[in-house]
């Protein structure tokens, strides 16, 4: 170890010699740069294996106890200097950066942590952490066959099997860097569908076009939109009922009444498990609507996409088959995260169509020669980069294929079903407990829910009472993250003041986790007093 030090420590003695050579003699320089390798390749193993020890010490056994905190809070500027952020000239030695290590890996959210219930992805695959090491220490690019052959083929098996879950037996896919790519890939290659001039000519000649989504859908929609020179006034925005789901008929009335002005519509985004309630809006009534005014129907299932794999719950997703070429020459698609309940790793994002005939690819290519080129010694069709937005793309299939491996469908589907399981448990204790208020039973695994602390308890038919409750929630969370409990999220909603979202899907949680959550949200809220 002392000998990498002092080798690293000439190196770099030796560099500041060369900027003192390189006005005066660059060919000297040259001689001296080209002399050997420019790292130490021993040094760098023995950092790697000295920094696998860290990781998992500190984030893989500590990072998933519940003897640890979730999260050590610092303020910001306490956490700046904590850190030391700033990047300077000179190196630093093996030992200084593996102690970086350990602060990084200490002052970041431990994700998969049995009591973190912030987000809609949560927990550690095992199987998976070790597909993104092998990911990342490959370093390749998911563009052709001869750069990432593994990798090519196993993408289009991964994306075969999710399609057959959705219902189809052939088709197409992409996997995109999040659920809100995926939303922007269907909003482009709907329009492209209907309007194929467009990659060439734009949007000058083109009519008002239209996008149809409920209230409730996620915001990667309107960001689309305006991303996409659509424009947001061009989202139709369609009522939803007191559970969050798409009201069909409002669906129908809103189409009538942009045809009417003149208005294209060309695609229509439903939610299969919204952000806030996990709301899934009736596939089957919007498919209809669809079908009948030759509309390209997208189902955003990026977080319920995952019930599918369960043979209980599947049928929140009935419908979705229906997003299929049979009627109206349709292409239809779907966005499924499996790096959310299915715990693929972040991040794990697929764009499904049920169109075969290449709609992805005319969309998207550019035709680069120095990438696709069409006269190579094997099959160009496993060059599949040109369908992708992007030139560079990250591989995410193997952390998926990997973990898929290991467990099996029956392993996957017992996550799903223990994540409804844990739901249940959790809305049913939560009803024995004073003071705890459900929104609405859930129809997926959000939990939506307020506390009413003593000191506001029998006052529900005061003016102020729901102002003081919207109080409630931001003063427990700050609590707990200071403490580094748990981590539950909460919002507003409409005319819901401040409310807790709890999102069980981790299986590592434990019937004591859940436990513990109620018990913690009595303990921090208990004393909370008006001011």
């Amino acid at each position: 170890m002392a000998t990498n030090h002092h080798q690293q420590q000439q190196k770099r003695g030796s560099r500041s010699e060369l900027n003192g050579l390189s006005r005066k003699h660059p060919s000297t320089v040259d001689s001296v740069l080209l002399d050997g390798p420019l790292t130490d390749p021993e040094a760098g193993e023995q950092f790697v294996q000295d920094a696998f020890q860290i990781i998992l010490e500190e984030a893989i056994k500590k990072g998933t106890s519940v003897n640890e905190k979730v999260c050590e809070w610092s303020e910001p500027d306490e956490l700046q200097d904590l850190l030391d952020l700033e990047l300077v000239d000179a190196g630093e030695p093996h030992e200084k950066l593996l102690e970086r290590c350990r602060v990084i890996i200490r002052y970041s959210v431990k994700t998969a942590h049995p009591r973190f219930y912030n987000q809609l992805f949560a927990g550690l695959d095992h199987h998976s952490l070790v597909g993104r090491y092998i990911t990342e220490t490959l370093n390749t690019s998911q563009y052709t066959y001869e750069i990432a052959p593994v990798f090519v083929l196993m993408e289009e098996v991964v994306l075969r099997k999710l399609r057959t879950f959705v219902g189809w037996k052939c088709g197409d896919g992409i996997f995109c860097p999040g659920g809100s790519v995926s939303n922007m890939y269907a909003m482009n290659v709907a329009r492209y569908k209907l309007f194929p001039e467009i990659k060439k000519r734009g949007l000058w000649d083109m009519p008002r076009l239209a996008v149809f989504t409920s209230e409730e859908c996620h915001y990667s929609v309107t960001k689309g939109a305006a991303f996409q020179g659509l424009g947001t006034d061009n989202v139709y925005l369609v009522k939803a009922d007191e559970r969050g789901r798409m009201i069909s008929e409002e669906l129908e009335k809103q189409i009538c009444a942009a045809k009417s002005k003149g208005v294209v519509p060309f695609l229509v985004s439903a939610t299969a498990g919204t952000t806030v309630f996990g709301a899934f809006d009736p596939l089957p009534e919007i498919a209809d609507i669809c079908e009948k005014y030759g509309i390209w129907l997208h189902v955003d299932a990026a977080w319920g996409g995952s019930a599918l794999i369960s043979r209980k719950h599947c049928d929140l997703l009935t419908g979705i088959e229906r997003c299929e070429l049979q009627f109206n020459d349709q292409a239809d698609s779907v966005a499924w995260n499996p790096h959310k309940m299915l715990m693929a790793g972040l991040q794990c994002s697929a764009f499904l169509l049920k169109d075969n005939t290449g709609l992805l690819k005319t969309c998207h290519s550019a035709n680069a020669s120095y990438l696709f080129q069409q006269d190579k010694f094997y099959n160009v069709c496993y060059d599949t980069g040109d369908q992708s937005l992007q030139c560079g793309r990250k591989v995410d299939c193997l952390k998926l294929w990997l973990m898929w491996k290991a467990i099996g469908t029956l392993g996957l589907e017992k996550r799903v079903d223990r994540a409804f399981a844990c739901t249940r448990y959790f809305v049913n204790e939560m009803k024995k407990r004073e003071g705890f208020r459900l929104l609405m039973e859930p129809q997926y695994v959000n939990v939506c829910f307020w506390y009413i602390p003593p000191s506001l308890r029998g006052k529900e038919q005061s003016s102020n009472f729901w102002q003081n409750l919207g109080k409630v929630a931001p003063f427990i969370k700050e609590r707990m993250m200071k403490r580094g409990s748990m981590m539950v999220g909460y919002q507003h909603h409409g005319t819901k003041v401040n409310f807790f979202r709890q999102v069980l899907i981790s299986p590592q949680v434990s019937q004591e986790d859940v436990d513990f959550v109620l018990d913690e949200i009595e303990h921090l809220g208990s004393d909370f007093q008006l001011e």
